[in-house]
C-alpha cells in the first residue's frame, strides 16, 4: 500500500468510511469531501494522520494534503467510492442531528461576502491548472521576446498560441463553470461567455454606439450565466416536457442575450472600470501602506480557501490593463510564511515538526503556502501573525516598486516568470524581503518550544 492508498484508507476511516461520501473533488491542495453525515466526522483524529496538514469545516470538508499528492489521494478515493471526480452520489435522507449540524456549519460561515467568494472559487478551481500552465508558457515566450529573440519565428509563434488560448476564451470556460455552479444547463453558460467576448459585437451599434467585445470581463460573463441558470429554471416550469429541450433553451437564450447586450455587459463595464481603478487609486495613494495592508491580511483568506473568489479581479485587471499589479504583492503572505518556518526549523528541538516543515518548504518556495500554513503556522498561533507581518514588509516593497504579473495561478518563486517589464531582479528582492522579516519576527517574538511541545 503506497501513501496515498494510506491516506485515502485512514482518511475513509475518520469521516464515517466510504459509504459516507457523497461527493470527491480537490483543488491543487484539498481534498473536499461532500458527506451524508457530518456527524460521523472524527476531526481530532483525522487532524493527527500523518499527511494531514490541516482540516477546514465548510459547506464541505476540505482536507489539506498538499499538491500533487492530493490528485493522486482523490484518485483513490473515486476507486474506493465508485464516484467520479465531482460526481454527486443519489442523495440519502439525512437523519435529523446530522442534518442540524450541517445547517449549523452553513450557518456559520453563511455571510454574504463569504457566500459569493465562495462560489468564484468553485468556480475558477477547476481551471487553475490550465492558468498555471497558460501562464508559465506565456510567461517564458515573453522573456525569451524581451531578451531579443525573434516573435515571428515559428517556435516562439507556436508557444504563445499555446499559452495564450485560455486567457481568450476563458468567459467561454467561466460560463460553463458559473451555470454548472448555480444549477444550469452549462453550455447555456458558456454561451453567455461567447455572448459577452464574441468580436461580432463591435459591428453592433446601441443607442449610436458600437458595443465592445470583452466590455465588463468576468463580471459580465458570470452575471450573464447566473441570469441563464435563473431564467432556464423557471421557464422550465411553465414549458410542457414534450417541447422542454426546445423551447426552454430557446427563450432562455433570447432574453438573456437581449439583456446582456443592453443592460448587463454596460453595467458590469462601470463595475470592472471602477474595481480597477479603484484598487489603483488605492496603490498610488497608499502606496507602501496600502501594498502592507493587502500582503498582511491575505493570509486570513487563504485560511478559508476564499482568496479563489479574487480570481475574476486579477482577471479584469489583465484584460484591461495587461497585468494585475496585486498578485505581487498578495503573494509575500506566502513568502512571509516560508520565513517564519525557516525561524521554527532553527529554533525547535522537536523532531515532527522538523519534518512537517522540511516536507512542506520546496512548495512554499514554489508559492504554495497552505502546508506551511496548515501544518506548522496557523497551529503553532503566533508564528501566523509573524509570518502575516514578514509579508507585509515584502508587500510594502512590491507596492513602491509597482511590481505586476501578465498572468494568474502561480506565486513566489514560480511567478518570477510572470513580472511584467523586466522587474524580475525587484520581484525577487521582494520575496527574499518578505522571507527576511518573517524569519525575523518569528524568531525573535513568535516561537518558543513549549509551543511545538503543545502541538
Amino acid at each position: 500500500m503506497n501513501k496515498e492508498q494510506r491516506l485515502a484508507k485512514e482518511i475513509a476511516e475518520q469521516i464515517g468510511g466510504k459509504d459516507n461520501i457523497k461527493s470527491v473533488a480537490h483543488c491543487m491542495t484539498r481534498l473536499r469531501l461532500t458527506l451524508r453525515d457530518d456527524q460521523k466526522v472524527n476531526i481530532p483524529l483525522l487532524k493527527k494522520i500523518n499527511g494531514v496538514m490541516g482540516v477546514i469545516e465548510d459547506d464541505t470538508l476540505q482536507i489539506v494534503v498538499g499538491p500533487g499528492t492530493v490528485n493522486k489521494v482523490a484518485d483513490e478515493m473515486s476507486k474506493e467510492t465508485g464516484l467520479k471526480i465531482g460526481e454527486v452520489a443519489e442523495d440519502n435522507k439525512f437523519d435529523g442531528l446530522a442534518e442540524q449540524k450541517k445547517s449549523e456549519i452553513k450557518g456559520k460561515n453563511n455571510t454574504p461576502i463569504k457566500n459569493i467568494l465562495r462560489k468564484i472559487g468553485s468556480i475558477f478551481i477547476p481551471l487553475i491548472p490550465g492558468l498555471i500552465a497558460s501562464g508559465i508558457i506565456n510567461g517564458i515566450a515573453n522573456f525569451a521576446k524581451n531578451a531579443g529573440v525573434d516573435p515571428t519565428q515559428t517556435w516562439m509563434q507556436i508557444l504563445l498560441l499555446i499559452g495564450s488560448g485560455i486567457f481568450a476564451y476563458l468567459g467561454i470556460l467561466v460560463g460553463l463553470n458559473t451555470a454548472k455552479e448555480f444549477g444550469g444547463t452549462p453550455v447555456l453558460g458558456a454561451i453567455a461567455g461567447i455572448l459577452i467576448i464574441n468580436p461580432g459585437l463591435a459591428e453592433i451599434k446601441i443607442f449610436g454606439e458600437a458595443l465592445i467585445p470583452g466590455r465588463g470581463g468576468l463580471f459580465a460573463v458570470m452575471f450573464a450565466a447566473w441570469l441563464m441558470t435563473v431564467i432556464e429554471k423557471r421557464v422550465r416550469k411553465i414549458v410542457p416536457n414534450a417541447i422542454d429541450i426546445i423551447v426552454t433553451p430557446l427563450i432562455t437564450i433570447l432574453i438573456v442575450g437581449l439583456l446582456t447586450l443592453y443592460a448587463i455587459q454596460p453595467v458590469a463595464g462601470i463595475l470592472s472600470d471602477g474595481i480597477t481603478s479603484g484598487i489603483n487609486s488605492v496603490l498610488d495613494i497608499g502606496g507602501p501602506l496600502a501594498g502592507a495592508v493587502l500582503a498582511g491580511t491575505f493570509l486570513p483568506l487563504v485560511m478559508v480557501g476564499l482568496h479563489h473568489g479574487l480570481t475574476p479581479i486579477h482577471m479584469e485587471f489583465i484584460n484591461t490593463m495587461g497585468v494585475t499589479p496585486i498578485l505581487p504583492i498578495l503573494a509575500m503572505a506566502g513568502a512571509g510564511q516560508v520565513g517564519a518556518a525557516i525561524a521554527i526549523f532553527v529554533k525547535t528541538k522537536n523532531k515532527n515538526l522538523k519534518n512537517v516543515i522540511k516536507g512542506a518548504l520546496p512548495v512554499g518556495f514554489l508559492g504554495i503556502g497552505e502546508p506551511l500554513l496548515y501544518g506548522v503556522t496557523l497551529p503553532l498561533g503566533r508564528p501566523f501573525l509573524t509570518a502575516c507581518l514578514g509579508a507585509a514588509v515584502g508587500g510594502a516593497f512590491q507596492a513602491v516598486m509597482k511590481t505586476a504579473s501578465v498572468g494568474i495561478g502561480v506565486s513566489g518563486l514560480s511567478l518570477l516568470p510572470l513580472i511584467a517589464d523586466n522587474k524580475y531582479i525587484l520581484y525577487f528582492i521582494g520575496i527574499v524581503i518578505a522571507y527576511t522579516f518573517g524569519f525575523i519576527f518569528t524568531y525573535l517574538f513568535g516561537f518558543k518550544e513549549e509551543m511545538a511541545d503543545n502541538l
